[in-house]
Parts: C-alpha cells; sequence; structure tokens
C-alpha cells in the first residue's frame, strides 16, 4: 500500500506557504531531493523523514496515517502491513532496504515500530543522526551498527539501545539479508 508521504509532506509545506528551498534550508537536504520525496519518486530513510517532521513539527506516524478517527489501540496483521521500499539516501543513492510500518493508523504515538529489511551491504557509509531514541533488535542474519566512530558486530537475537543524536548507520555485514524490528521515538 501506498502512503503517499511525498503528497503530505507537499501539503504540510504549502499549507505554510513554504518554498522548497525554504524547506532544503532548513534540513539541509536539497531542494531537489525535497522536489523528489514530495512527487512521490523516492521515500526518504528514516533519518531523513525524521528531520523533516521535526521541521513541520509533526511526529513520524502523520505520514503513515489513514485520515481516520483517534484509536485507542492498534492491531496490524503480518498481511496489511505498510510497506516502503523505494528508500533513497540524502546523496541519492540506494540503500537497499525497505522498512514496513508496524503502526499506521494510532494517531499521536510516542514511538514508531518498523520491520526493516536489508537486502545488501551498502558501499555508502554515511553516518545519520536526528532527534529521539532508537532500538534495534536483530531478528535474521548479521549486522554492523556504527555509533559515531564505534563498529559493533549484531546477530539474529542482539539488541541495540541508543540516543538517535549519536550519529549511526545500520549495515548488512554482508550480501546476506537481515531483518531489524526498529523502534523509533521522536
Amino acid at each position: 500500500m501506498d502512503f503517499q508521504i511525498g503528497s503530505k509532506i507537499k501539503k504540510l509545506r504549502k499549507a505554510r506557504k513554504l518554498t522548497l528551498q525554504d524547506v532544503a534550508r532548513e534540513t539541509g537536504f536539497s531542494p531537489a531531493l525535497i522536489s523528489q520525496i514530495e512527487n512521490n519518486n523516492v521515500s526518504p530513510p528514516i533519518a531523513t523523514l525524521s528531520k523533516i517532521a521535526k521541521f513541520f513539527d509533526v511526529k513520524m506516524g502523520h505520514f503513515f496515517e489513514e485520515e481516520e478517527e483517534e484509536r485507542k489501540y492498534e492491531i496490524v496483521r503480518r498481511l496489511d502491513r505498510r510497506v516502503v521500499s523505494r528508500v533513497i539516501s540524502k546523496a541519492g543513492t540506494g540503500h537497499g532496504y525497505t522498512y514496513e510500518a508496524l503502526s499506521f493508523r494510532k494517531r499521536n504515538k510516542k514511538m514508531e515500530p518498523f520491520v526493516l529489511t536489508i537486502a545488501e551491504r551498502a558501499e555508502d557509509e554515511t553516518l545519520y543522526n536526528h532527534d529521539g531514541e532508537e532500538f534495534l533488535l536483530i531478528l535474521k542474519g548479521t549486522a554492523e551498527v556504527i555509533l559515531d566512530e564505534e563498529r559493533f558486530t549484531l546477530e539474529a537475537g542482539d539488541a541495540v539501545y541508543f540516543d538517535s543524536s549519536l550519529r549511526h548507520r545500520l549495515l548488512a555485514s554482508s550480501d546476506e539479508e537481515v531483518q531489524v524490528l526498529a523502534v523509533v521515538t521522536r
């Protein structure tokens, strides 16, 4: 299912009477990348989406919500997960991963749970940071997490919890697929 993340970003931008250059200047991303995201040509990685959400003062979940009434709980069946697969980096290159939103109807959440699937080891090791905290649990495969200048190898069953203001990156250790439960707070 398509979230139309880009059109939601465009709607927020236009409601505030901002240009692509205004958003780019404040978020640190290029106007071309913001345009690609708004036109749903690419989907931003979680760190990029988090910075955009912070700039517009909305929760990341805003981009995954359907226009429905507020719920006190939400059950998401495996086949109903929302998949975002065209994930592109700030530099415009592919990351080789997809993420599935595990909650997208519940509004005003304090956390965003995702299942990340990393299909290949990325050549780009650009580190990202954003507000909030993250929890990662390796479900399948072997991953490498970079936290500032330190590298850690995590295998299935291993977990890491960190302040997202640390420059960080999650990579597959090889071309073996890695599956990760990720929970991000704002």
